[in-house]
């Protein structure tokens, strides 16, 4: 009796496997959802739709680009994490989602490490200092001038935790006091910036530097340790006189815990592929950012990295939990 059921149970742990490497193979075989965090016209967003993109092209299936934002991207991760763990819904991660909010918020409805399944790291990049272009600012150190003028009368606008983290780094490096206006989207927070309701904020390129190159922003800085060679003329906030300034973001995407490892090898394959591609350099790169692909276990170990640096950075600022 014994050695039936133990034959039994063995049969059945081979044809579950037969299952799964057959689901495998076939994946996908209907549309993939990727949630973003954050709203329109920002990289995340933008980063979707070229990865979306590309997966439709690689596999015949439709991918459907779905924008969560809100709270600090914790909105869209929330979904992400608790969506059905088979490979057609992932999410983008990011060092806000996945780093930083559980050190600016006291609870999480989400566990960044336990809650998502790894699948590989897109790209990453700089953020850029901007202003109204009528400001009186025309660099950085008369930005922090006109600050140490108008102590607690200028602000400016967050709508992740590097635009938050960036501001408030650069508010304890130069010791001026700055107003911080919450945003659900960096776009509206550009918007009230060009319309004269807040000063200034950080952004990344993708999302500011249409908007300078339209004579609407003045770009001031970028949080780069070295220049980006896509914006050679924008000195870093360390040349201007700020030294330890670094604030760099990135994104990723994840599956839900407990998807099965046949599928996360796929889906890396698919994006991977994408992205190590000189089509992609030259996309993402004019803007200031660059892919950075890898593996499943090279994100895991990233994000454990991160997660140390997001959280020293966060108490040097001096910013509590809410």
């Amino acid at each position: 009796m014994k050695r039936a059921a133990n034959s039994l149970a063995g049969a059945l742990v081979l044809a579950l496997s037969c299952v799964s490497g057959a689901s495998a193979q076939s994946f996908p075989a209907k549309p993939i959802r990727i949630i973003v965090p954050f709203g329109a016209g920002t990289v995340t967003d933008q980063a979707g739709r070229y990865i979306g993109q590309k997966l439709t092209m690689a596999t015949g299936q439709a991918t459907v680009i779905d924008n969560r934002p809100g709270a600090n991207g914790i909105i869209g991760a929330q979904a992400g994490a608790q969506a059905a763990p088979d490979g057609y819904t992932i999410v983008f991660g990011t060092n806000t989602t996945q780093c930083a909010n559980q050190f600016l918020y006291k609870k999480l409805p989400y566990d960044p490490l336990k809650d998502f399944a790894p699948i590989t790291k897109t790209v990453q990049g700089g953020i850029v200092l901007v202003v109204n272009a009528t400001s009186p600012a025309k660099n950085l150190q008369e930005l922090i001038a006109l600050a140490k003028q108008k102590p607690g009368k200028l602000s400016y606008g967050s709508a992740n935790s590097v635009t938050l983290v960036g501001m408030e780094q650069l508010k304890t490096l130069s010791g001026v006091d700055i107003v911080n206006v919450p945003y659900k989207t960096l776009p509206a927070v550009l918007t009230d910036i060009i319309g004269g309701q807040i000063d200034m904020a950080f952004g990344d390129g993708v999302t500011v530097m249409p908007l300078v190159r339209a004579g609407k922003l003045r770009a001031l800085a970028i949080s780069t340790p070295k220049r980006m060679a896509v914006f050679p003329d924008l000195p870093t906030a360390i040349e201007q006189g700020v030294p330890g300034f670094e604030v760099t973001g990135w994104l990723a995407l994840f599956a839900p815990a407990k998807t099965p490892p046949e599928v996360i090898a796929k889906l890396n394959a698919l994006i991977v592929s994408s992205l190590k591609t000189p089509e992609a350099v030259e996309f993402f790169g004019k803007n200031g950012w660059e892919p950075h692909p890898g593996t499943p276990e090279e994100l895991d170990a990233w994000v454990r990295t991160e997660t140390e640096r997001w959280g020293r950075m966060i108490k040097a600022a001096g910013i509590p939990p809410e």
